[in-house]
């Protein structure tokens, strides 16, 4: 089989209407794949879908909530189908139910670990079908800092955790398929997602981020192309001797 060039690849990045992941797939179309943005609200993936476009990739928007198989084996279906086999797998989705572990609920604990684990899961176990039949694969978890305990995220931090003992996992059993699969801990990044903490706690976007920036040894929160260019590099070739590896984008050093 010969090897398929970066333009013939076909990558899927989910919870990528916005913020992380929109930046993720624009990044990725202008390293020359095709993209599928998966959102739980397809028309909310037509400005992701339009800016991939004029890199000159193909690309579709896909609405589908990625806790849910079904839905989840329909969307992949739609990819092979219309764009063709996805090979590179970026698992973004992810939301927030803060609360202090005595507030928290069920449903804010079982919301986060549905979308971030189970979604991860059900998406990977879609995917990787296409990348071993293949031969190459890159699969992208998005951890987060959280992942080494932040107060009120009892939920997110776990399933961040999680992600990185789950990309750990598909590292050893993927890679002898030529599968990588690594994992992304961004730090402080200035996205819609913060924005809607800040707003929680009563404190100004602006404020909230100035704030922030004087605790970080870089001087600066993050930006979503910064998480994107780890990512393109998890995602090329030459990252094909790097897997199971979780790389803290941050601003500074974590423990």
């Amino acid at each position: 089989m010969p090897e398929r060039t970066s333009r013939e690849r076909v990558a899927v990045v989910t919870g990528a209407a916005r913020g992380i992941g929109a930046a993720i797939a624009v990044r990725l179309a202008e390293d020359g794949l095709d993209v599928a943005v998966i959102d739980l609200d397809e028309s909310a993936t037509a400005d992701t879908v339009s800016a991939i476009r004029a890199t000159g990739a193909r690309a579709i928007g896909i609405g589908a909530d990625v806790s849910d198989a079904a839905a989840v084996e329909g969307a992949i279906g739609r990819v092979a189908a219309e764009l063709g086999a996805p090979t590179v797998l970026v698992n973004n989705a992810g939301i927030l139910r803060d609360n202090l572990i005595f507030k928290m609920t069920e449903d804010d604990w079982d919301a986060v670990l549905g979308v971030h684990l189970r979604g991860a899961f059900l998406m990977t176990r879609a995917v990787q079908a296409h990348q071993v039949a293949a031969k190459w694969g890159r699969i992208v978890n998005l951890s987060s800092t959280s992942a080494l305990g932040n107060r009120g995220q009892a939920n997110y931090s776990a399933a961040k955790a999680g992600m990185q003992g789950f990309t750990k996992t598909l590292a050893i059993e993927l890679g002898r398929y030529n599968v990588t699969a690594n994992a992304i801990a961004p730090g402080f990044i200035a996205t819609d997602m913060l924005r809607a903490t800040a707003e929680r706690i009563g404190v100004p976007f602006e404020d909230f981020l100035a704030g922030a920036a004087k605790e970080i040894p870089v001087g600066r929160v993050g930006q979503p192309a910064d998480i994107a260019a780890a990512a393109s590099f998890f995602c090329s070739d030459a990252a094909s001797f790097v897997s199971g590896q979780v790389l803290y984008v941050a601003g500074g050093p974590k423990d």
